[in-house]
Parts: C-alpha cells; sequence; structure tokens
C-alpha cells in the first residue's frame, strides 16, 4: 500500500512536466531498488533461471518498475509504451520523446525570452513575466538555469526608456540590491512617476530619488547587519 501511495501521489507525466516527472520517477526507482533495471546493469532479461531464482526476481522487479511508468503518465503518453518489454525500453521511449518536445520549447522560450521588453507591463508584471520564462528554461533544460544577475541584466535590457537614468544610478552603488530589492526600488520609482502625474521624471529628479535610495538601501543593510551582531 505504501509503494502505490508513493508513486499515486507523484502528478502524472504530461506534455509540461517531463524534467520534473523524470527526477521524481529517477528518485522513487532507487529507493524502490529499482533503478538497475530501467537504467543500469540489469535491463536485460536473463536468458534462463538459475538456483537463486534471478529470472523469477527479475521479472517481478520488471512487473513493478512497469506497473509504476504505466500509472505515472497520462492516458495519451500510455500508448506509447503499452506494448514494450521491458522497463528500459519504456524509459528510453520517454527520453527520445522528450527531448525532441523539449528542444523545441526551450529554443522558443529563449527566444521570448532576449526579445521580452516591457511595454505596457507594470514592474511587478514584468517582473513576474521574466521570472516565469526563466523558471520555465530551467525546468526543461537544468543546466540552462538563470541566475539571479543573469536575470537582472535581461530585465534591465527590457525596461522601459522612462527608467534608464535611474538604472545607471542604481549601477553605480557600491553595494548593488538583490533582484527582490531591485524589483521593488524600481517599483517605488514606477510610483512615483506616477503620483507626478504619469509622466516620466526629469533626469535631476530620477537622480534625487536614486541617491536617496541609495542612502535608504545603505541604512537598511546597516541596520540588518547591526540587528545580527546584536543576536
Amino acid at each position: 500500500m505504501t509503494d502505490l501511495h508513493a508513486v499515486g501521489g507523484m502528478r502524472k507525466l504530461n506534455n509540461d512536466n517531463y524534467n520534473t516527472w523524470s527526477t521524481c520517477m529517477m528518485s522513487y526507482m532507487q529507493g524502490q531498488d529499482m533503478w538497475e533495471i530501467i537504467n543500469g546493469g540489469e535491463i536485460e532479461q536473463p536468458e534462463a533461471e538459475d538456483a537463486n531464482g534471478t529470472l523469477r526476481k527479475w521479472k517481478i522487479k520488471a512487473g513493478k518498475a512497469m506497473y509504476a511508468l504505466k500509472t505515472t503518465v497520462e492516458e495519451d503518453f500510455l500508448e506509447h509504451i503499452r506494448d514494450v518489454k521491458t522497463p528500459n525500453e519504456a524509459w528510453e521511449i520517454f527520453v527520445k520523446l522528450f527531448s525532441k518536445k523539449n528542444d523545441t520549447k526551450l529554443q522558443l522560450l529563449e527566444s521570448e525570452l532576449l526579445s521580452m521588453k516591457q511595454g505596457n507591463k507594470t514592474i511587478k508584471q514584468y517582473f513576474h513575466k521574466v521570472k516565469l520564462l526563466c523558471r520555465e528554461i530551467s525546468e526543461l533544460d537544468l543546466e540552462a538555469s538563470i541566475g539571479d544577475t543573469r536575470m537582472k541584466r535581461i530585465i534591465v535590457h527590457g525596461l522601459k526608456p522612462d527608467f534608464r537614468s535611474f538604472v545607471a544610478a542604481v549601477q553605480g552603488w557600491q553595494t548593488q540590491p538583490s533582484l527582490v530589492e531591485f524589483e521593488n526600488l524600481l517599483a517605488s520609482q514606477e510610483a512615483l512617476a506616477k503620483q507626478m502625474g504619469g509622466v516620466s521624471l526629469k533626469n535631476e529628479e530620477e537622480a534625487l530619488y536614486a541617491s536617496k535610495g541609495k542612502r535608504n538601501f545603505k541604512q537598511r543593510k546597516s541596520g540588518g547587519s547591526n540587528r545580527n551582531q546584536g543576536e
């Protein structure tokens, strides 16, 4: 019953979650001592039975592995492995099927990310969209994971021209804000511009606000350090 619950609690494989599914499935199979029969040294069925019951044990493992694979995929994908003979065949079918799907989708997502512009989005909406694209890319390819530093460069590249002077001032700070802090600074700048009638701030006013933001940012950092030391 425990085994069934563990497999049943896994989100079924669909067009969008192969990396997550395969990672969870690999961990599950390793925990149940079935990974070797899927993608290890026991993928081939023994030719004959021996005194230790090797063939029988292999068939039991293979049956459990196939059950786990078949019950954790959507019905459309079940058709791809319905008639396969070994767990390894089923696993390889999914690897080949989704490697092609992922490559195509990954190229589309990366293209969309690199061409992303703020446009009419608010700062919060713009940051959310960029973060979402980066997360989807990371889920498709773990080696293509995008860190905060690169994400910030992408965001700056697509910001409205209204923020250029402010961003330039912030980039001159000795201590750079984190991605979350950078988002909050830009959101405050956006709110200030809105309060002034929806028009762009003049360069002098942007520089003044950036200078004030820098002082506040340093004070928060310093206050946090002092509290940590006191604690």
